[in-house]
């Protein structure tokens, strides 16, 4: 595939330090050849070298990687098709659905409120959203006798907090996840997880209707004592509705996305910018399923903080890079300092239980604990990737992944259309080849 060609007024330059930037207009962040920041750019080459093996075999559509450290771009490529059925190469400016890495965008959203002095961790949720109030938990019951599981409803101990939504322990799931029978049935017959097609295609359902119907619906757990991936971002971003009275696309492109310059990112996709839409291969090359994604071309009813984004390589980079400045970017400031270390320290200790971890549900490793709206590091080892600790990270559903090192001073994200079972192969492998690469 064709490289992209550094400016007109950086090429000279940039080819003679063998950088492994493909420059191009917009780009996020100033890009300097990788040896002025730790970086070699020959071993930066290897990811673009492994990553079109695994395109010429069919089991991605394309791809496109970008590399910060210490704030400058040392890489940034496009790889293999942005649409392999209209024969269109991938850009450095494709838009992707994002999917779960829309949480952590609603997660910033709510601090931002946070510090507003409109909301605080500890409120419980039913002050933002009345039909969260006096739930319900289906508790499962083993039957030693016969063999078999069998569950109750009780009452919550408490209510779940925002604190709980931020963090994933609220008692919410999801209906596709959950080994909790009642809980599925109950998402099943309420209209929030449909059997086949995911939790996260609830694009036509009105912000009120999932509020009533997730409310009314049992928990799968006691608020506050399980760490379980669930719908607690949609919930989060209907509670940033509620307390900032703007609908939560209008309030991210306000206080965030203009701000930031992350002209890309919003909920849907206007014509104007369908040219540009990445998509993934008609079959999954692991499965041999056929693969589906939500439509973005329309506006939605409502706003999935859980998974309803759209972005760039770009522009996700210029968020992860105000994260690890510590809430601002070229003097913007979106968030304080103390802020985002409260967002990025682990939340859940010992005191919360995680029967899979949220490096296990990511990577397939453990090691991570969870922040608020990240997974978290928690020491240099254990995890069997590379990475420091206090680093913080999260992926999406149809191949999109980022990660953040304050350590190592490192922003990388990973965009690809390729939903698949073997999806955190490629965030575990794009990892490694960056931290190689590290020659500081």
């Amino acid at each position: 595939m064709k490289r992209m060609l550094l400016g007109a007024a950086l090429l000279g330059a940039f080819m003679l330090a063998a950088t492994a930037v493909r420059a191009f207009e917009g780009a996020p962040l100033a890009p300097v050849p990788a040896g002025q920041i730790g970086m070699s750019a020959d071993k930066l080459e290897r990811i673009r070298d492994v990553l079109k093996g695994e395109i010429d075999q069919g089991k991605l559509p394309g791809t496109v990687v970008m590399v910060a450290r210490k704030g400058k771009l040392a890489y940034a490529d496009a790889i293999g098709l942005q649409d392999k059925a209209a024969g269109k190469a991938m850009a450095l400016d494709s838009v992707f659905r994002i999917y779960s890495m829309t949480k952590p965008l609603v997660s910033v959203a709510a601090m931002m409120l946070v510090e507003d002095g409109k909301l605080q961790l500890t409120d419980p949720v039913s002050k933002f959203l009345p039909a969260f109030k006096g739930q319900r938990v289906s508790v499962a019951r083993a039957d030693a006798e016969f063999a078999r599981l069998t569950y109750t409803n009780v009452a919550a101990e408490r209510e779940m907090t925002v604190q709980d939504l931020l963090r994933h322990t609220s008692g919410l799931a999801y209906g596709e996840i959950t080994q909790n029978a009642p809980i599925k049935d109950a998402y099943a017959k309420a209209g929030v997880y449909l059997p086949g097609v995911r939790d996260y295609d609830s694009r036509d359902m009105t912000p009120a209707e999932q509020v009533d119907r997730l409310g009314a619906a049992p928990l799968a757990h006691q608020p506050g004592t399980v760490w379980e991936y669930s719908l607690a971002s949609d919930v989060l971003g209907r509670v940033v509705e509620a307390a900032s009275g703007r609908r939560l696309a209008d309030f991210l492109d306000e206080r965030l996305f203009k701000p930031l310059r992350m002209a890309d990112t919003a909920f849907h996709v206007p014509a104007g910018k369908t040219s540009r839409l990445a998509q993934p291969l008609a079959t999954d090359h692991a499965s041999g399923q056929p693969i589906k994604v939500i439509d973005v071309s329309a506006p939605p009813k409502n706003d999935s903080g859980g998974a309803g984004a759209v972005s760039t390589a770009a522009d996700y980079l210029r968020f992860s890079q105000m994260l690890l400045n510590g809430g601002q970017l070229e003097g913007v400031r979106v968030l304080s300092r103390t802020t985002v270390e409260l967002m990025t320290s682990d939340h859940l200790g010992s005191r919360i239980t995680a029967p899979l971890t949220p490096g296990e549900l990511l990577l397939g490793t453990p090691g991570y604990g969870f922040g608020l709206g990240f997974a978290v590091r928690l020491a240099p080892g254990i995890a069997g990737v590379p990475g420091s600790a206090g680093e913080f990270m999260w992926a999406g559903y149809a191949g999109t992944y980022f990660w953040v090192d304050p350590k190592e001073q490192i922003t990388a994200v990973f965009m690809s259309q390729a939903p698949s079972p073997i999806r955190a192969y490629y965030r575990k492998l794009v990892k490694q080849l960056v931290y190689q690469a590290i020659v500081d």
